[in-house]
């Protein structure tokens, strides 16, 4: 597979064992995005989210399990080599290069695809206006908008996204979400989406998995869960965070 055919994939990981070195975060993992799907994860802080998204990408140790991207068993792969089959990644702590302008940011990570930067600026007007600018010199969200471009560019099937909530004023989070909805109707990304603001999570998506303790302890559809409300505070255990814009409450 190679990257002109990125697109229409999905990931499946069948009893997926992983940590850091001996130390196991996730234990018997199992599911399936299908293509063009939209998953949210969820759960309390701690509880294997991000090392879930670490172990797709590669960046944890596989103790057992397969990870499938459409029909490629992609477990023994370096990251770099998920990436060219497909894999894009928005990290939690962004890590865009911060001595680079927003261009030079697209730039280096840019590959033939249906995401070429000027798409990028269309999608993130406020990028374009600072697109000169250099990345320690953008805002928390222009940052995390540089953070989902620069993912983008790579022309990924499968987008994976840690927490881009996460330290935005109210505003951004709405066009961060917006941003998620437009990618959901106008390309073929299936999306693997963590994140804190649960109920924001999962006004964008289709289907939902709440982890604890390294194990999916619910799996359902995200307007299931949406619809109760006690479920949902018993399995995320804490009351969640009412942040979300008046344009993002669920009905």
């Amino acid at each position: 597979m190679s990257a002109a055919s990125n697109t229409a994939l999905g990931i499946r990981l069948d009893g997926v064992r992983a940590g850091y070195g001996d130390t196991v975060v996730l234990e018997g993992v199992s599911l399936t995005l299908p293509p063009h799907g939209a998953m949210a994860v969820l759960g309390r802080n701690g509880v294997g989210k991000t090392t879930l998204l670490a172990t797709i990408m590669g960046h944890t140790t596989l103790h057992r399990g397969a990870i499938r991207l459409g029909e490629s068993e992609i477990a023994t792969l370096e990251p770099h080599r998920r990436a060219r089959l497909g894999m894009g990644w928005v990290p939690q702590e962004r890590e865009i290069f911060r001595s680079l302008t927003v261009e030079e940011n697209l730039e280096v990570a840019a590959r033939p695809g249906r995401w070429p930067p000027a798409r990028i600026y269309e999608f993130f007007p406020s990028l374009a206006a600072r697109r000169r600018h250099r990345g320690n010199e953008l805002s928390g969200g222009e940052q995390q908008m540089l953070a989902i471009g620069r993912a983008l560019v790579g022309s990924p099937a499968v987008l994976l996204m840690d927490e881009p909530l996460e330290g935005l004023a109210p505003v951004i989070v709405d066009a961060v979400l917006h941003g998620i909805e437009r990618l959901r109707r106008e390309d073929d990304l299936a999306i693997l989406l963590v994140e804190q603001h649960t109920r924001l999570a999962l006004a964008v998506t289709e289907r939902a998995i709440v982890l604890d303790r390294g194990g999916i302890v619910h799996e359902s559809d995200s307007r299931d869960l949406l619809d109760m409300p006690e479920r949902l505070t018993a399995l995320m255990g804490v009351a969640e965070r009412r942040v979300r814009p008046a344009a993002w409450q669920a009905s």
